[in-house]
């Protein structure tokens, strides 16, 4: 329950920002350059602090971190909630580093604690994350009301999440072990007394392998960034009225739910064997999605689905990546903040591209081109990452 309501938190804060977006900036006198900072502050906040949470997990230990984490987020929500500009930018500030440490802890906190069980779990926390982000979206405008400041009740009551996740986590620091601990009590969080994981691994930074999980987790999130900003453009273009086109994003969310709690169990069956041939599998389905989106773009609803079930699927696999690919937590925690500092680095910039593309060439095709394009080292790095080795094995080892 832990892991779960800790997933929770991790997207909810940051898709109520978009629906009354607005209003934020109706009430404050925000431009419209500063509403899409404010939108976008947070992934550049995934990057940045993605490279700092592995030392903190290593010196404090993941319930600690986590416990640090849900306050800043907390925090976070509160201060942007109040009635002055300034709590805006520096919560949304914690409520990115907040969300970015966790980001890294979740990953390492699985393989610490359930090591067999990486794929289910991962898209067992994927799933509820998703679903509280689109519950967060959905809900948003009703709390907002009709009041100019409504969305301060918006934004603020996320914090119940926080609350809840960290009166689960909390329990956990009694007895929980020093990085180089012995033995710790598994309540909330883990089933059972076990040895702490050793520390030593090969530094992900210096492994091919590594980097191929890096990469792999860039391009997937360039990909799936630049959808969910620009598909529903793509389908007004090709004719969708743009009611039509935020609902088929609903039904996407919906498949990717489903489709993540799937390959969570297909990866933890594919454990002997490694999962190269379900990332091929996966991201087919996002592949098979957009040439049909350029070829028959009234076939939306087979589109939708098959893009959101590969979408949600390749974002299971490369999270499990963090734990299928390492020998201890320690080494998860590492290759976690090594390859979400550089994918969500890479994925800021993809939305960007698509943009500047489109209106370069005054229309989808080209963008879309692209975005097939980049599936072809997406799915090479991928199959190279999927084959059944850790980092510090001899295969694995970089220069």
């Amino acid at each position: 329950m832990g892991i779960l309501a800790i997933a929770a938190n991790l997207r909810a804060a940051i898709t109520v920002v978009g629906p009354v977006a607005d209003e934020v900036a109706s009430d404050l006198g925000l431009p419209a350059s500063q509403v899409s900072l404010l939108v976008s502050l947070p992934l550049l906040c995934f990057g940045a602090f993605a490279i700092l949470a592995p030392r903190l997990t290593a010196r404090w230990g993941i319930e600690a971190t986590s416990m640090v984490a849900l306050t800043a987020l907390g925090v976070g929500i509160v201060a942007r909630s109040l009635p002055w500009a300034g709590f805006l930018w520096a919560g949304t500030l914690l409520v990115g580093a907040g969300i970015a440490t966790l980001n890294v802890a979740l990953p390492a906190l699985v393989k610490r604690d359930f090591p067999h069980m990486v794929g289910r779990l991962t898209g067992a926390y994927s799933a509820t994350q998703s679903a509280f982000a689109a519950v967060a979206a959905v809900v948003a405008v009703p709390l907002a009301g009709t009041q100019p400041s409504g969305w301060r009740l918006a934004f603020g009551v996320w914090v119940g999440l926080t609350l809840v996740a960290l009166g689960l986590v909390a329990p956990q620091l009694r007895g929980a072990p020093r990085p180089r601990g012995a033995l710790r009590p598994r309540g909330a969080l883990g089933p059972r007394m076990v040895a702490a994981a050793p520390v030593q691994g090969r530094a992900p930074w210096r492994s091919a392998l590594g980097w191929q999980v890096a990469c792999y987790m860039g391009l997937q999130s360039t990909f799936y960034y630049s959808v969910i900003t620009w598909w529903p453009s793509v389908e007004t273009a090709a004719g969708f009225t743009p009611g039509a086109a935020g609902a088929h994003q609903g039904v996407l969310q919906v498949v990717g739910i489903v489709a993540s709690l799937v390959a969570g169990r297909l990866i933890d069956r594919s454990r002997s064997r490694g999962q190269s041939g379900l990332v091929m599998a996966f991201s087919g389905l996002s592949v098979v999605a957009v040439v049909g989106e350029l070829l028959a773009p009234g076939w939306w609803a087979v589109w939708i689905v098959l893009l959101g079930a590969g979408t949600a699927s390749v974002f299971v696999t490369a999270l499990s990546f963090f734990g299928l690919r390492t020998e201890n937590h320690a080494q998860a925690a590492a290759l976690s903040g090594m390859a979400q500092a550089f994918g969500y680095g890479l994925a800021a910039l993809g939305p960007v591209l698509i943009g500047a593309l489109h209106d370069a060439t005054l229309g989808w095709g080209v963008p879309l081109v692209v975005l097939l394009a980049m599936k072809v080292p997406e799915i090479v790095l991928g199959m190279l990452a999927g084959r059944n080795r850790v980092i510090g094995s001899v295969a694995s080892a970089g220069p």
